[in-house]
């Protein structure tokens, strides 16, 4: 009760002295920094046009029966007013909790909000946010998911951006492929649709771009190359002129594009690989001559010729080889590669290359010439030997760069840098259908399944490019939620012991149930069991050493429980007295201060 006095005395303090001397300021201690808005926010939230209204539904019952919602709620609510703050009145935040059978809960109902059963009679309950502009645009976020904690700020201030700019991003698509692939590795190739660019029309104003184009409209807002080494020269150089200019392009370039036919003359001709490659060394990137990537882990299981096996140069890679830390990656869970190439960073590169994609540490790169025209699938997985080194597939480019081609129909005149924004993925297969999605018969009917995240990555990442330049330095910040990680390793630690010693005399148990039957196999006519010297001497030794252990369990159980209590009292302490008496002790530095500069004014002389 003293404990929670003094406590009460010093919260009150530091209210008191932190309205006085600290009015005005902000400090964000968090470990992420989890309440600094990034300049792109701040610039989105300062220059709307138009009033905005959010409404951010939670239900108290579900921050009751999980306690990290109700944290993460506390972080959502904090950050929406913190966008009130800078919004210079245009943006209007509305909290409500959506009881059950509550107006709040029809109304979230009717926003589009998804509940959660979070009782037994079906109660629901609801974590989402809604908004709206003046005119008729309005977006919502569902569920805040725990898993997109980490880039919340990205996602508020995307809707809110969303809700700003009316118009849909116009997105270039300039392509070399044609519009079907094929199927399993050495057989006959089976027209299939390319369904992610149908997808795109969905978020994009989608802009189709001849592969000989010689420049890009000046409307476009990104730029999505497919296939760079089938473009012409020309187009490569209009490629250049964007991405040169400080516009945006996600960018596919493959050694082994599995998607051309056999033998079938290309769309038009092709720009020389060097252009190709100036191009993206241009970039600080450079593509491996002739090499594709090849993963003992992430390879994919075909079948060929009757044979089924793991097809090394076909890769089904998990979240653990993306960038988690980049939004274009938050809800990538596994991606779909068909001899994909390698990509490196140049050593003299101007640019920051951020490796988006990788393989796994049992990798190494496999000859181009092994996977075309009917590839040995058990041979290549025979003599495949991992080199222990992730290769890069895909990467994110940024800072200055210098043009390809200036003074040669490009941009620039050759010395000039300019800071670009371009995601560049050495594989151009995994767009097509066969690659990410499964089609299957139910009744009668075809259903298409997605069985990978490609299109989902590529929208992200024309999102990402298109969206603003306030998105592009927004990245993943961190979880609100902070478990006391040293009381649980203490926790981990007793129940590690615990059961260790546990298992040792279950052990003696197992040990003696094995003398015990043994003995009764010896049985006397009576029924009863015949007991040697030696047998009750054992009995009598195996409850002696049972009753030490068990006092010895009691004994590490205790101490390591006075540990944890002793480490959670210290926390209280620290977070109770400690940092508090800190606060107080800045508060007061800060209001002397603050006074001695208006003394010193008050005393100068006119």
């Amino acid at each position: 009760m003293v404990g929670l006095g003094v406590a009460a005395v010093l919260f009150v303090a530091v209210n008191v002295i932190a309205d006085r001397g600290l009015r005005g300021d902000q400090i964000d201690l968090t470990q992420n920094h989890l309440f600094t808005l990034a300049e792109g926010t701040r610039h989105t939230l300062a220059n709307l046009d138009e009033p905005i209204d959010i409404r951010l539904y939670f239900s108290r019952s579900l921050g009751d029966s999980v306690p990290q919602y109700a944290a993460y709620f506390a972080r959502v609510k904090a950050l929406l007013e913190r966008y009130v703050e800078l919004a210079n009145g245009k943006l209007n935040l509305t909290v409500l909790d959506p009881e059950p059978f509550s107006d709040a809960e029809d109304r979230a109902v009717a926003d589009g909000m998804q509940g959660v059963p979070i009782t037994q009679a079906g109660d629901q309950g609801y974590f989402g946010l809604a908004a709206s502009n003046s005119t008729d645009g309005a977006d919502k976020i569902g569920f805040f998911g725990l898993e997109r904690e980490r880039f919340l700020e990205y996602d508020l201030t995307k809707l809110i951006l969303g809700l700003a700019e009316t118009h849909k991003p116009v997105v270039g698509v300039i392509s070399a492929l044609p519009p079907s692939s094929g199927g399993r590795p050495g057989s006959p190739r089976e027209p299939q649709q390319l369904t992610l660019l149908s997808e795109l029309g969905q978020f994009f104003t989608v802009r189709e771009l001849p592969p000989d184009s010689a420049e890009v409209p000046a409307d476009v807002t990104a730029l999505f190359v497919v296939h760079l080494g089938g473009l012409t020269e020309s187009a490569l150089k209009a490629v250049d002129s964007f991405v040169a200019a400080g516009k945006p392009a996600l960018v596919l370039v493959d050694p082994v594009p599995e998607a051309l036919p056999p033998h079938a003359p290309p769309l038009v001709e092709p720009a020389p690989p060097e252009a190709v490659n100036s191009l993206l060394a241009a970039w600080g990137l450079q593509l491996l001559n002739n090499k594709v990537a090849g993963d003992l882990d992430a390879a994919r299981r075909v079948s060929t010729g009757g044979t089924i096996a793991d097809y090394v140069a076909w890769l089904s890679l998990p979240k653990t080889d993306v960038d988690t830390s980049d939004p274009v990656m938050a809800s990538v869970e596994r991606l779909n590669f068909a001899t994909a190439g390698i990509l490196e960073r140049l050593p003299d590169a101007t640019t920051t290359v951020t490796p988006l994609i990788s393989t796994g540490p049992r990798s190494a790169p496999i000859d181009a010439s092994k996977v075309q025209f009917g590839p040995d699938v058990v041979g290549i997985l025979r003599e495949f030997k991992p080199e222990g080194q992730p290769l890069m597939l895909a990467a994110r480019i940024s800072g200055p760069a210098r043009a390809a081609f200036a003074g040669d129909g490009g941009a620039g005149n050759g010395s000039d840098k300019q800071p670009i924004n371009v995601m560049v993925v050495a594989d151009v297969d995994f767009i097509y259908d066969r690659m990410w999605l499964n089609q299957s018969n139910f009744f009668g009917e075809q259903v298409v399944q997605p069985i990978a995240n490609n299109a989902d990555f590529v929208i992200n990442a024309l999102e990402n490019l298109s969206g603003s330049a306030s998105l592009a330095g927004l990245r993943g910040r961190g979880s609100s939620y902070r478990p006391f990680t040293l009381v649980e390793n203490l926790q981990v630690e007793a129940e590690q012991l615990y059961r260790s010693k546990e298992q040792a005399l279950q052990e003696q148990l197992k040990q003696l149930q094995i003398r015990i039957d043994s003995i009764q196999k010896r049985q006397g006519e009576q029924g009863q069991t015949l007991l040697t010297d030696d047998d009750q001497t054992a009995m009598d030794r195996f409850r002696s050493q049972f009753i030490a252990v068990r006092k010895q369990l009691r004994d590490v159980q205790l101490a390591l429980r006075q540990d944890i209590e002793q480490v959670e009292n210290w926390a209280k302490i620290i977070n109770i007295a400690a940092i508090p008496m800190v606060m107080v002790v800045v508060a007061i530095i800060v209001m002397i201060v603050r006074r001695l500069r208006r003394r010193h004014a008050v005393q100068r002389p006119a």
